[in-house]
C-alpha cells in the first residue's frame, strides 16, 4: 500500500512558476513509476508527466519544455516544476504511483495509487 500526499498548489499569474511535491509513504517507493495527472473543470483527467526510479521521464506534449518532473528516492518524494504557466494549466493536479513505466502511464493513464489532488489556478 502506498499513500500519496500532494502539496505546493496555489494561484499564480500566467507566465509564473509553481513547484508541486508528492510525498509517498511505504518502503517500496523505488519500485514505482511516479506520475502527475491533471483534471480541469469539465474535462477528463489527463496525463502530465511521469518518471521511473532511475530518472527516465515522459511528458505530455502540452507541457514539454515548460514542466520538469523529478524524484528524490531518499525522501520518497516526486516533484513537478512548472514554469511559463498558462491559463490552460489551471486544474487539480494528482500524483500517481504505478507498477509500470513512465510511457505506459502516459499512454494509458495507468495509476495504482492516487493522491487527493492539489489545485493549481493560473490567472491573467
Amino acid at each position: 500500500q502506498v499513500q500519496l500526499v500532494e502539496s505546493g498548489g496555489g494561484s499564480v499569474q500566467a507566465g509564473g512558476s509553481l513547484r508541486l511535491s508528492c510525498a509517498a509513504s511505504g518502503r517500496t517507493f523505488r519500485s514505482y513509476a511516479m506520475g502527475w495527472f491533471r483534471q480541469a473543470p469539465g474535462k477528463e483527467r489527463a496525463f502530465v508527466a511521469a518518471i521511473n526510479w532511475s530518472g527516465s521521464t515522459y511528458y505530455a506534449d502540452s507541457v514539454k519544455g515548460r514542466f520538469t518532473i523529478s524524484r528524490d528516492n531518499a525522501k520518497n518524494t516526486v516533484y513537478l516544476q512548472m514554469n511559463s504557466l498558462k491559463l490552460e494549466d489551471t486544474a487539480i493536479y494528482y500524483c500517481a504511483a504505478a507498477w509500470s513505466t513512465p510511457q505506459t502511464m502516459g499512454e494509458t493513464g495507468q495509476g495504482h495509487y492516487w493522491g487527493q489532488g492539489t489545485q493549481v489556478t493560473v490567472s491573467s
